[in-house]
């Protein structure tokens, strides 16, 4: 009987000693990761973001000159208008994890708040040379698409390569790599204010949905598009950027219920090059694509698979007097081709002219003043004939934060 006990002794004596050991080895684990996560949460993850208050009325002359990819507030009954509200949350919560959300709360014109980005980057190197982007961002195609609506000078972004995708965004899996060298340099190129595109790598590769931003898949058939640029750095500081980029896709229109259209699937593709001489004064941006896709046709009442082209040309002078910096610019544009994500593919002629000045006081704050100067044709199955011409003023007033 003693023996028994004895034994049962020395198993809770042993049983307690390892039992204190594993503790021990907690204790020490825990301390390990304290010590590795040191910066609290409110450090790693930060907030920025901008707002834009526009005014679209003044010197107009023609109420239904419109565009409503651009700017819902063109036009009849348009008043002052919250373009954009965004406010970004992004921190890099561990050495391979990136992590960025943008919302924004002024879609539509509604005020209310819809998701733009949403996206992790996943380093697959120390260096994070070849990283994987993936969630809802920008889809690579054209450097205007890519670039900040915060950076970017004219007030909405061409026609022409911008058509391709709908907010600019999609959910998929896009794959970057850029040396450390040239990383440093795209954000150097947006920091400075020379209104650069930001970070999508020398090279980029990625599958998505195709069906623009915030919209399910509709067809089990994604999209693949691919982005070769580099910005070169002459013995002078000049930074010139060259791009060539392309994708090709299955695409479902939104058509009118009212009309028998025998096709609603499409494919598409597209291809074309980028040319980036960065304001250092004096800056020129020009870019072009071809391609094909669907586009609402006036005369059979159908939507057809079309040919497509479009492209502009943006000249701009960076100066500085004082603390002040103004950015005169004129940028001409141009697209033939239908729009996929409007009702009936409708079919779009644009030819447009814009010359204004961008004022910035500070970091702050920057004011823009534009003249457009438009003729435009746009026309679906509600109204295959509509061709307008006219010009405005338009004013921005746009918050940094």
């Amino acid at each position: 009987m003693r023996i028994k006990i004895a034994m049962i002794i020395l198993m809770v004596i042993s049983s307690v000693d390892v039992f204190a050991r594993d503790i021990d080895r907690d204790s020490v684990a825990t301390e390990e990761v304290k010590q590795i996560i040191r910066k609290p949460w409110y450090e790693t993850i930060q907030l920025r973001g901008y707002a834009q208050l526009r005014y679209n009325r003044l010197f107009e002359t023609n109420p239904n000159l419109q565009c409503e990819q651009c700017d819902r507030s063109w036009g009849e009954n348009g008043g002052f208008f919250f373009r954009r509200i965004r406010m970004i949350f992004y921190g890099q919560i561990h050495e391979k994890v990136y992590f960025y959300i943008q919302p924004d709360f002024a879609s539509g014109g509604g005020n209310f708040a819809q998701i733009r980005d949403a996206y992790f980057d996943l380093g697959l190197d120390q260096k994070q040379e070849f990283r994987l982007r993936i969630g809802q961002s920008k889809v690579p195609f054209g450097f205007e698409n890519l670039q900040s609506s915060q950076n970017r000078i004219p007030l909405d972004r061409h026609d022409g390569l911008n058509s391709a995708v709908a907010n600019e965004r999609d959910i998929g899996v896009m794959f970057y790599y850029a040396p450390t060298k040239i990383r440093k340099r795209f954000s150097e190129l947006v920091s400075s204010g020379l209104k650069g595109s930001g970070d999508y790598g020398v090279f980029g590769l990625g599958l998505y949905n195709g069906q623009t931003a915030n919209q399910p898949d509709k067809n089990n058939s994604l999209h693949v598009v691919s982005r070769v640029t580099y910005p070169f750095e002459l013995a002078s500081g000049q930074i010139i950027e060259t791009s060539f980029q392309g994708y090709t896709g299955k695409f479902v229109i939104n058509r009118n219920p009212q009309t028998d259209f025998d096709q609603t699937e499409f494919e598409e593709f597209r291809y074309g090059p980028s040319f980036i001489l960065y304001p250092q004064p004096f800056g020129i941006q020009a870019e072009f694509n071809w391609g094909r896709g669907p586009e609402y046709d006036p005369e059979t009442n159908t939507v057809q698979d079309a040919p497509l082209e479009g492209g502009y040309v943006l000249a701009s002078y960076f100066l500085k007097k004082g603390n002040d910096i103004f950015i005169p610019f004129t940028r001409y544009h141009y697209y033939k081709g239908g729009k996929k994500h409007e009702l009936d593919a409708t079919k779009h002629r644009v030819k447009e002219l814009e010359i204004g000045v961008e004022w910035q006081p500070h970091r702050n704050f920057e004011l823009v003043a534009m003249y457009t100067i438009s003729d435009r044709t746009f026309e679906n199955s509600l109204n295959p004939e509509n061709r307008q011409k006219g010009s405005l003023l338009r004013l921005q007033a746009q918050i940094n934060f």
